[in-house]
């Protein structure tokens, strides 16, 4: 029987380092882990495919803001590979209509237009200030890790994955079809994903763990790693498979 990979998958304009410090505080059971790279893929089913054709085997998928989106849509496309599931700091829905989609949208081309004009590290640095916990904007090392991570994307990048996201599928119906524990981790302070949204997704699963961390906001795998570390341990090596659950 092939063992179950654990796949990290980062969020929009992040790499590797979003799971770093979570990484070192699961140890072992994060040994092996695969962080994808979303590359210049401009919808959320691409980079579910890319996943799911370069990591062979059952998977253990946990997403991070728009890598939870790509997340579920792993399950949705392969339900019989991905054996465990964990969303951090997303959503599920598709993008609204009518002005509030254009408000996102607009506000969204916003920052593209900043780091087309004056650099992905200067926009990076106006739009970290809304994704922490107001008391981690003095944390220098925090921001500055936060900001370069960011500031390794290009604008190309990130004109593609706002793309992604500004077309993002409603996963509502692959969450109601899944039947087993599905993990799910909102930083307390997140104003991205709010705790809201991620009671909306417990709404929908019958088997779900939610978990809040506290004094975290968007960023929380990066803010609290050793609290993220801690569920997702547990996620990763004692939670029932999806498959167990019909």
């Amino acid at each position: 029987m092939m063992s179950t990979t654990l796949v990290l998958v980062p969020g929009l304009m992040c790499d590797e380092a979003v799971w770093s410090d979570v990484r070192v505080h699961m140890g072992a059971t994060a040994q092996g882990a695969v962080v994808p790279d979303h590359g210049l893929a401009q919808d959320i089913e691409g980079m579910a495919v890319q996943i799911l054709r370069s990591v062979p085997g059952p998977l253990a998928v946990a997403g991070h803001s728009m890598g939870g989106r790509v997340a579920l849509e792993m399950r949705r496309l392969a339900p019989q590979r991905v054996r465990r599931l964990a969303l951090l700091d997303t959503g599920y829905l598709a993008r609204p209509a009518g002005p509030a989609g254009q408000a996102e949208a607009d506000k969204r081309q916003a920052l593209l237009d900043l780091a087309l004009n004056a650099g992905v590290e200067a926009m990076a640095r106006t739009w970290v200030q809304g994704m922490v916990h107001p008391s981690r904007l003095t944390d220098t090392a925090l921001m500055d890790g936060i900001v370069a991570m960011f500031a390794r994307r290009t604008p190309a990048h990130f004109a593609s994955q706002i793309k992604a996201l500004l077309a993002r599928p409603d996963a509502t119906q692959t969450l109601q079809s899944i039947g087993g524990p599905v993990y799910l981790v909102c930083g307390a302070q997140d104003s991205w994903s709010p705790v809201a949204q991620h009671l909306a997704m417990s709404d929908l699963l019958p088997h779900s763990v939610l978990t809040v961390i506290e004094s975290a906001g968007h960023m929380a795998p990066m803010e609290q790693p050793k609290l993220v570390a801690r569920v997702l341990s547990e996620w990763a090596s004692t939670s029932p498979l999806l498959a167990d659950f019909v």
